[in-house]
């Protein structure tokens, strides 16, 4: 199918944006936030695993609707329900209040990430396909930065609650570009009603998408649990303000985007199988150095400063590889799915997310307010990863290449 009018390239980055500035956004407050509520600060990371099993359930739903109403239509209104939350994370008092609210604000916002990439996958075709989805990688990277910036600006000069009205006003600007300037990507002669138990069948007996499923849920794994235990690492444990760590997120944002780029441009001269297993080991080296050297800190008598440097270095390291694997794995899971990308997208949308959420859970469990879970958990993943390229992908994907 040739569409008469692409979507902007622009307004999808900033569709997929706002749910990835909203998963970050309130991060520095994290302590704050704890504190205010009367609550551990491993219950308070808990607010971000919720966050991604909402989202989880949120991709579930709008991949489905959208093959039978479309895209657009479904896109404002999932936009509607992510600013009904969060009115309701601003208002809230109590812990409850504020998950329940973050469940129904990811809910909503998940149509921005299912639906994103469907629009990608029903107009961009070919070797297309897989540099839209590494420019995008590489794209939003900016969100996750501005995020904790803004969000630790926000929250030590007007309270942390006012960063849910700063996502309010930005969902609402968004949803009025969406509505002036986004093209509808499925035609109403093309939309069809998919069973949702016929496409899981399909999927989820398909090795290659389990495997990268699983791969894209380490990644955001790694990415999304350093959210969540970075502000008490860098804030509690090493000495950083809010502001400060706000500002560090400028150079993981610019080695994701450097990621990005560096994948687009390997396109031309290697295969997919390469590009990924590069990004993979990337990650692994990274957190096996970090680990590495906080497990030699007793010996080494590193400065708080020296801490933070090689902390926020290994991340920027291990987001390189991340973007280039994520690029890979995203552009490539669902190739063979074009005749039900919708109900595609959102099943495999929830089951990465679903993983993602295990992940942070993983690392609120882990947190002892010492400086070693982070680095040994991200090790972890990184070993898993190496373990699923090997035995799930490798073979599976040189099959697809052109």
């Amino acid at each position: 199918m040739i569409l008469p009018i692409l979507p902007a390239i622009w307004l999808i980055v900033l569709i997929i944006g706002i749910p990835q500035l909203s998963e970050t956004v309130y991060t520095p407050s994290l302590p704050d936030i704890a504190a205010a509520l009367g609550v551990s600060a491993s219950m308070v990371e808990y607010t971000l695993t919720i966050y991604l099993f909402g989202f989880a359930l949120g991709t579930l739903f709008w991949g489905n609707l959208s093959d039978r109403l479309g895209r657009k239509p479904c896109m404002i209104a999932g936009f509607f329900f992510f600013m009904l939350g969060c009115i309701g994370c601003y208002m809230s008092t109590t812990i409850t209040m504020l998950m329940l609210s973050r469940l129904v604000q990811a809910f909503g916002g998940s149509v921005g990430s299912v639906l994103a990439q469907s629009i990608v996958r029903d107009a961009f075709h070919g070797p297309n396909l897989g540099k839209v989805f590494a420019t995008l990688s590489s794209s939003i990277a900016l969100f996750p930065a501005v995020g904790p910036m803004v969000g630790g600006y926000i929250a030590q000069h007007f309270g942390w609650y006012n960063i849910f009205l700063f996502l309010l006003l930005c969902t609402i600007i968004i949803t009025g570009l969406v509505i002036y300037f986004l093209p509808e990507t499925l035609p109403r002669d093309v939309r069809q009603k998919n069973s949702i138990a016929t496409v899981a069948g399909a999927l989820f007996t398909d090795r290659k998408v389990i495997g990268f499923g699983l791969l894209v849920a380490a990644c955001n794994g790694i990415n999304f649990s350093y959210f969540a235990e970075g502000s008490f690492y860098l804030i509690e444990l090493l000495g950083l303000t809010p502001s400060q760590y706000g500002l560090s997120f400028f150079g993981i944002a610019a080695s994701t985007m450097v990621g990005g780029i560096f994948a687009r441009w390997l396109h031309a001269k290697v295969d997919a199988c390469h590009i990924m297993s590069y990004g993979i080991y990337i990650i692994a080296v990274a957190s096996g150095l970090f680990s590495m050297l906080v497990m030699l800190q007793p010996t080494l008598h590193l400065s708080s400063s020296i801490l933070i440097v090689c902390t926020i270095a290994a991340q920027m390291m291990m987001m390189f590889g991340v973007c280039m694997v994520t690029s890979i794995a995203l552009a490539m899971a669902l190739v063979d799915y074009k005749w039900c990308i919708g109900t595609a997208s959102s099943l495999f949308g929830f089951f990465y997310y679903f993983w993602i959420s295990l992940c942070t859970l993983g690392m609120g469990m882990l947190h002892n307010g010492t400086l070693y879970p982070m680095p040994l958990y991200f090790f972890s993943l990184s070993l898993c990863m190496i373990i699923l390229d090997r035995i799930m992908i490798r073979r599976t994907l040189k099959t697809l290449l052109v």
